[in-house]
């Protein structure tokens, strides 16, 4: 062997001992680590059991299986259900909104579920004896028929059921239905009344109702005062307006008092009601309460009592009073004295009225219970 082919096979050797060296130089892969540091004592964490791992999953749900269902409000839990029902044409029926408006001159039909069924209608339709209301009963439902229909027609439709087992019919409780109807007449925005005028009183702390209701629930409503002709503001607080019934005075006052009427408009007709006669009536808002009170419980013959009744009331409201004593009996004169005075009370003004009863030289008759009526 040359000295040539000496120097290639010592190369050859170099690289092979080179290419060795730094493959062992290479860090291995992370897939192929298995030994793994032995963790120090004071840093040993303990393993997740298995039941921890169910406690996990069973309180953290999965996304998007679990709904909650939303709470309905309070007012909304419990409503009864309507088993009122309109006939639109034959074997076609419609749940009844709560108002529902129809032209004069059509004709209603209503049908009411249940055994033994009772119907409310308007006034109108009661009084009247032209044979337009017609109300038949059947095994299962009962039937509210009005043919030739009018605008004095308008107003509310209700019905109930009972519910009748072996013992006598009971009124049912989820059983109820009613409907406000409409009958609208381009000639009546009003619906008529016989009454040109009608009194109204205005009582204290009670709301007055002025009831011009009206054909059409589109029609525009306006109040108005006839002396001075003026138009009355209606704020929604101490006025308000209800399409189905008409003005609510809240607040009454004497300022409201005198001749008021209502006024429609609508498709450029306009129109009037009947006119109402205001009168305020000052109505006590509780009764007097009457105390009675003795200035001795105990007395002998010969001397002298007296019995006093006081009473607490709102001012101008005029007191009488009326008393009943055993004496009576022999026919002893009563001797009364009376006063009305101002006083407050519990942060109020309220009229004082006291009665005083005197009986002078009493007797074995004057023993008993001497009540007084204010």
């Amino acid at each position: 062997m040359n000295s040539k082919a000496l120097a290639v096979l010592g190369c050859s050797l170099l690289l092979l001992i080179l290419a060795e060296c730094q493959e062992k130089e290479k860090p291995p892969k992370a897939t192929e680590k298995k030994v793994t540091k032995e963790p120090k004592p004071n840093k040993l964490k303990p393993p997740k059991t298995t039941g921890e791992k169910l406690h996990q999953a069973v309180t953290k749900p999965p996304k998007g299986k679990a709904r909650v269902k939303p709470t309905a409000p309070h007012n909304q839990v419990h409503q009864p259900a309507s088993i009122l029902t309109r006939v639109v044409t034959r074997g076609q029926f419609q749940k009844v909104p709560d108002s529902l408006t129809l032209k004069a001159g059509d004709t209603l039909e209503l049908r009411c579920r249940g055994r033994s069924v009772r119907w409310r209608f308007p006034a109108y339709l009661k009084d009247e004896d032209e044979g337009r209301l017609r109300i038949k009963h059947f095994e299962r439902h009962s039937q509210l028929l009005v043919v030739n229909s009018r605008a004095a027609d308008t107003g509310e439709y209700s019905c109930w059921s009972f519910q009748c087992g072996d013992s006598e019919c009971q009124d049912g409780e989820d059983r109820t239905g009613k409907a406000f109807i409409f009958f609208t007449d381009p000639q009546e925005l009003f619906v008529p009344t016989e009454d040109y005028y009608e009194v109204v009183q205005l009582r204290t702390n009670h709301p007055t109702l002025l009831p011009c209701q009206v054909t059409s629930p589109l029609a525009k409503v306006t109040l108005h005062r006839e002396f001075p002709p003026e138009e009355v503001a209606v704020d929604g607080i101490d006025i308000s307006y209800d399409v189905k019934r008409g003005f609510v005075i809240h607040r009454p006052r004497p300022s409201y008092a005198g001749s008021l009427f209502c006024m429609a408009s609508l498709a450029g007709v306009r129109q009037i009601s009947t006119k109402y006669m205001l009168i305020y009536i000052n109505y006590p808002s509780s009764a007097p309460k009457p105390t009675v009170s003795a200035s001795a419980t105990t007395v002998r013959a010969g001397e002298n009592f007296n019995v006093t009744c006081t009473v607490f009331g709102e001012p101008e409201v005029a007191i009488d009073f009326t008393w009943e004593y055993p004496g009576q009996q022999i026919g002893r004169p009563p001797y009364i004295r009376e006063r009305a005075d101002l006083a407050r009370q519990g942060g109020q003004v309220q009229q004082e009225s006291e009665s005083i009863l005197y009986i002078d030289e009493a007797r074995a008759i004057d023993e008993g219970l001497t009540p007084a009526v204010p």
